[in-house]
């Protein structure tokens, strides 16, 4: 009887794929919708006597799809073995920071093997490890003198518009300092330094206002993948739930954030199912407060939304009322790149 051996699996190869699907299928993971698969950058299998035993994937820092024969008798060592050569393979590709969601059963496997549990749910238990740490990352921030009414935001704004800037000013009044998290996940038209860039200059002249990376940690590709792309309504809750989870137990336990404000949300479906989530989560350690969305002179709310579609359609003349100054100056400054971006398949759709 053979030694195990690690090999790369290539999901491209219809016949690989369908042994894979099935290995995966029969130790209870099936979620195979392309939405999962296409952000993968590698998948591995571990063999036994040319029968897959154990498999995972990475996808950027998050490990995805790890499965295990558990009907081995040496199915601790193969997920070991699993996990090991995945974190080496990110590591020859420079990332030292690792994010895994998987069921809570499997939690303490993780946990064995060096990984951190930052929260958990019925149904998802979200971990990390590495040279960075949720601690490491929060104590990086800057801190406010005053820190008796904290309050926190946490946005995409692709791009900062009014309506942004209206959140923030609302929470500026009520609060002695406010964090405005800047989702760090560059999946939007307007890319993540952009973004933050946006932000700062649109908010200079409050001087409450600390604009600061969101990171691995808030609404990202880790905690909340669905925000980024079409998922179903359970698939939002759970996701959210481990958002918000994280938020309360460390974000704002660390900040002293006492108050999440929100903008109420009319028109996206995930953002309304994520509200919902951090309103029945986040209370009694973190108040949350929905604030209503600023309307344009025209009585509509201001959206990011119709904002990336007047660039589409070249009809910048449209947002100059939805947008700050700052905003319109990059945008009428970047308009063919914003163009181009939107050309080869950004899509200006979604939140």
């Amino acid at each position: 009887m053979s030694e195990p051996e690690i090999r790369e699996i290539n999901l491209f190869d219809s016949e690989e794929r369908a042994d894979w699907q099935s290995f995966l299928t029969d130790v209870g993971i099936d979620n195979f919708s392309d939405s999962e698969l296409d952000p993968l950058d590698g998948t591995i299998g571990l063999f036994k006597d040319d029968h897959l035993v154990a498999t995972g994937s990475y996808a950027g820092n998050i490990l995805k799809y790890i499965g295990v024969c558990h009907k081995d008798p040496d199915s601790d060592g193969y997920f070991n073995k699993v996990v090991s050569t995945l974190l080496t393979t990110l590591a020859q590709r420079g990332i030292f920071h690792t994010l895994v969601f998987t069921k809570p059963k499997y939690s303490k496997s993780f946990q064995f093997i060096g990984f951190s549990e930052l929260a958990k749910s019925d149904d998802v238990a979200f971990l990390e490890t590495g040279d960075q740490s949720i601690t490491s990352y929060l104590s990086r921030f800057p801190k406010f003198s005053d820190d008796e009414n904290i309050g926190a935001i946490v946005m995409n704004a692709n791009p900062f518009t009014k309506g942004h800037r209206y959140l923030i000013e609302q929470a500026a009044q009520q609060c002695s300092g406010v964090y405005v998290l800047i989702v760090s996940t560059d999946k939007s038209l307007f890319k993540t330094k952009e973004r933050f860039e946006l932000v700062q200059a649109g908010v200079s002249d409050l001087e409450n206002v600390k604009v600061v990376y969101a990171g691995d940690y808030a609404v990202s590709a880790a905690t909340f993948p669905a925000y980024f792309l079409n998922s179903s309504n359970d698939k939002i809750v759970s996701q959210t739930t481990i958002d918000a989870l994280v938020f309360r137990n460390f974000i704002a336990k660390e900040l002293k954030v006492k108050t999440r404000f929100l903008g109420s949300e009319p028109e996206s479906r995930t953002t309304n199912i994520y509200n919902e989530v951090l309103t029945k989560t986040l209370p009694p350690q973190v108040a949350v407060k929905v604030i209503d969305r600023v309307q344009a002179e025209s009585g509509k709310i201001i959206s990011a939304r119709t904002v990336r579609q007047a660039i589409a359609a070249d009809k910048l003349a449209e947002i100059k009322t939805l947008v700050p100054p700052t905003t319109y100056q990059f945008i009428e400054q970047n308009q063919e790149t914003l163009q181009e971006r939107i050309e080869r398949g950004m899509k200006i759709n979604g939140n």
